[in-house]
């Protein structure tokens, strides 16, 4: 009956069909042939994966709210916007109401997408532009007329080191609230999920560069050094820049010991089931190279170099050593099942550890991937601040407003650390409320005291700071 059709891989290739395309059905099962043809545009394949996704989940949204109010794609006007962003963010029989700026990434797929198809079919973009005004009259840009007028990034939350360590040790650890291993606990990841959230927490890195490096890209531990600088691929970084990055040692320390535990045994896994043999477009490490290039071999034999920064987190997931013909993935994090794992994974195992945290009985002690980040920023901006302001305690104030204006101060050295391009990011929405922290109380209160509880008693009264709910059952 098949006879003369062709095969599921030359369709693909005829529609111009890429690996990894978003590819998005109607819930009776038919597929809106436009839409996924947008996702095969030039523009979009030469999207990054995250931003892919990203778009995919936002259409995906409008066009089931579409099929409810019964209006195709092509007829949608700015009607049907207005009534779109009520229903996300305000329409009390929506029961998951989103925040300003996921409405704000909505608009912006939704209005990329009708751009391609009005070039391409002539239909009208729905979403609608407005001219902002700013302070001064030269100063005038475009914006999407839908847009939230109060849009916040996120609900930002932080954790400090020790609501951090008592959320990682109960979710991910397996631990009861006195420490001791939880009764049933049946965690086969704990010692990956540790070490990754650990790095997280650490570093400072996003979720996805930090699930991109490679084995090869660990330093060398030098038990000498508290930290190891890091090079991060500008192909897994946000806005393709690359950057330097610290590792503290204790992270390489984890990162290390799950090569040699559960990693290790994995990849005996895999091996023993066939799973890297499977893998057809693999491409084998025959050599590294000096400057950050390796020599790389497809499957046919043929050889190419490549540099690291030019590897995205799709491609990395494809790399494999061979030695006496074994095959061992290149990728530092893997799934049980020793295959690759991909950074939207890391999502369900911070999903899970809320649970679990949750289930232990200390509600409101919750972690994301992202809080981390925001939790390492502010780790270093209290220590940055401290430390800023000993060191130049000697100076006046004009002083110290000249020194601000040739060097910079605290926001700078947080703003390098994150990898931020403008200190605005990191001002506005990683530590806006803590732009006037109270640098005398941490002076007063860490002569002779440990980090740590400096910083609990910093922030014991910001309600956004979460902190170890057992610690002062723990002193008492």
């Amino acid at each position: 009956m098949l006879t003369g059709l062709p095969s599921l891989a030359e369709w693909a290739q005829r529609h111009g069909t890429r690996a990894g395309q978003p590819f998005l059905l109607r819930s009776d099962g038919r597929c809106v042939a436009e839409l996924n043809e947008f996702f095969a545009s030039p523009r979009m394949r030469s999207c990054k994966q995250g931003t892919r996704r990203k778009y995919a989940f936002g259409l995906s949204t409008w066009l089931g709210f579409l099929d409810v109010v019964e209006c195709h794609w092509y007829e949608a006007g700015s009607d049907q916007v207005d009534t779109f962003k009520f229903w996300r963010m305000t329409d009390a029989a929506n029961p998951v109401r989103v925040a300003g700026g996921t409405v704000r990434s909505d608009l912006v797929a939704i209005s990329s997408f009708y751009e391609w198809a009005h070039r391409r079919y002539g239909v009208e973009n729905p979403v609608l532009r407005t001219t902002v005004r700013g302070r001064h009259p030269a100063e005038a840009a475009e914006a999407y007329r839908a847009t939230p007028h109060v849009v916040r990034d996120r609900d930002v939350k932080w954790l400090d080191p020790g609501g951090y360590r008592r959320w990682r040790d109960i979710g991910l650890r397996g631990l009861d609230l006195r420490g001791d291993e939880a009764l049933g606990w049946r965690g086969r990841n704990g010692q990956r999920d540790t070490a990754f959230a650990d790095g997280l927490y650490g570093t400072g890195l996003r979720v996805s560069e930090w699930a991109s490096v490679l084995s090869i890209e660990l330093p060398v531990g030098d038990a000498a050094r508290g930290f190891a600088t890091c090079r991060l691929a500008a192909a897994c970084a946000k806005g393709s820049r690359g950057r330097r990055f610290w590792m503290p040692r204790e992270v390489l320390t984890d990162a290390l010991a799950y090569t040699e535990g559960e990693r290790a045994r994995a990849v005996r896994r895999a091996r023993r089931e066939g799973r890297y043999e499977q893998i057809s477009d693999r491409r084998i490490v025959v050599r590294v190279l000096g400057g950050r290039r390796l020599e790389l071999r497809d499957r046919g034999g043929a050889k190419s170099v490549v540099s690291l920064d030019a590897l995205d987190p799709a491609a990395r997931l494809r790399l494999f050593h061979e030695h006496a013909g074994v095959l061992t993935p290149a990728s530092l994090w893997l799934n049980e099942d020793g295959l690759p794992r991909a950074p939207h994974g890391w999502q369900h195992t911070f999903a899970t550890a809320n649970m679990r945290v949750e289930r232990a009985g200390l509600v409101g002690l919750a972690a994301t991937a992202h809080m981390l980040r925001h939790s390492f920023a502010l780790r270093w901006f209290s220590v940055g601040r401290l430390l800023y302001e000993r060191r130049f305690a000697h100076l006046d104030a004009e002083e110290m407003r000249d020194y601000r204006a040739q060097f910079g101060d605290t926001w700078y050295f947080v703003m390098t650390l994150l990898g931020h391009a403008d200190v605005a990011t990191t001002m506005n929405t990683y530590l806006e409320p803590f732009r006037d922290l109270d640098v005398s109380l941490l002076i007063e209160h860490a002569h002779g005291a440990v980090m740590d509880s400096v910083l609990a008693e910093l922030f014991r009264t910001d309600p956004r700071v979460i902190t170890d709910p057992l610690a002062d059952a723990v002193t008492a």
